[in-house]
């Protein structure tokens, strides 16, 4: 397993890799007439790790585990709130083993029955903060929030979120829609904390609708389209567009702040990793998720990924270590009520559309 500090990026996925077929009949409410024996799993995870190129962390990860296991990973890419949404759909026959999203959905995913408990090695290096207290899900990569620039036509990123409304970026600003995609609900998330509450924050984003192009259900389609100057800014992951920044050279990341003169914030938006109930594949699964939080794959996040370790004892120095670090510098994290926010996702969404038309 390398861990050079100097593997070129490539931009992620942005749209599903390919639909699994298991068309089986059903045995047992719940169940799934899969071999449970089969040396495969299946992973429904939001995009982000994953390379076109083949180089990414997903791709280092699933190839190595193979090696290792015989295990082969058949992946299902889609936004966030899809993700939970494909398990719902199928929870009478589950095709999924493994679910990795970003939260609210992760805890939405609990909080629908579809997850399975399951406490993976290395989770007690865990933060607190970054897993379920019933072992429901671990975060496997930390991550944050973040907006992204096109840095070839504009010489400095917007400030606020009030530099937002200037006229020149009507149809050329774009963010991925909230409750579908994890980094869309976050844009909202980061409205209602910076603005202080929903009825700020919800008359800003109705403001800021003259200037959105529209909706997308996946942010990984944001990326290039910045990048090619198509968008001046959307939104984004720091994890994700740092990774595909040497792909996609003329994109910025920056973090507005609620006014002039305000710090700029950001909050964590890890991916979270869970073992599906009654999942095809569950010691397969497992052996998977106990993979993923091993110290060597955990060094691996930074130097392959672009991302930040789950494991608190993972202190990597490669060069992407020091620039995410220094992305990082002087920006404000805050720490969002996620039990509050599953509990009141709908009517948040419910809120924005009404707002915003969306």
């Amino acid at each position: 397993m390398s861990q050079s500090g100097t593997r070129p990026f490539r931009k992620p996925l942005a749209a599903c890799c390919g639909a699994l077929v298991l068309g089986a009949p059903l045995t047992a409410c719940g169940a799934s007439t899969a071999d449970p024996h089969a040396k495969e799993i299946t992973v429904y995870s939001a995009d982000g790790l994953k390379s076109e190129q083949g180089d990414g962390f997903y791709d280092t990860v699933f190839k190595d585990f193979e090696k290792k296991t015989g295990i082969k990973v058949d992946y299902v890419e889609s936004g966030s709130g899809a993700a939970v949404q494909r398990l719902a759909r199928e929870r009478a026959n589950t095709k999924a083993d493994v679910v990795v999203t970003l939260p609210p959905f992760i805890q939405q995913a609990d909080g629908k029955g579809l997850l399975d408990a399951y406490r993976p090695e290395g989770a007690d290096r865990v933060a607190a903060a970054d897993k379920d207290p019933s072992g429901k899900w671990t975060s496997i990569v930390n991550n944050y929030f973040c907006f992204i620039y096109n840095n070839k036509e504009l010489k400095q990123p917007p400030a606020t979120w009030q530099d937002l409304l200037d006229a020149k970026f009507r149809n050329k600003l774009q963010y991925s829609t909230p409750g579908v995609a994890g980094d869309g609900t976050a844009v909202l998330i980061k409205a209602l904390h910076d603005f202080g509450g929903r009825g700020p924050a919800l008359s800003f984003l109705k403001k800021l609708q003259a200037n959105n192009v529209g909706p997308s259900s996946s942010t990984g389609q944001l990326a290039p389209k910045t990048d090619k100057g198509e968008l001046l800014v959307a939104n984004g992951d720091v994890q994700m567009n740092y990774a595909n920044m040497q792909s996609m050279p003329h994109q910025g990341i920056f973090f507005p702040a609620a006014r002039p003169g305000a710090e700029p914030t950001t909050f964590a938006l890890p991916y979270a990793a869970g073992l599906v109930k009654n999942a095809p594949h569950p010691a397969n699964a497992q052996k998977f998720l106990d993979y993923l939080l091993s110290a060597p794959v955990q060094r691996q996040v930074s130097s392959v990924g672009g991302g930040f370790p789950a494991r608190t004892d993972i202190d990597p120095a490669d060069p992407h270590a020091t620039a995410l670090a220094k992305i990082m510098k002087n920006v404000k994290i805050f720490h969002p009520d996620w039990k509050s926010i599953d509990k009141n996702l709908a009517a948040y969404v419910a809120a924005w559309k009404g707002a915003t038309g969306g």
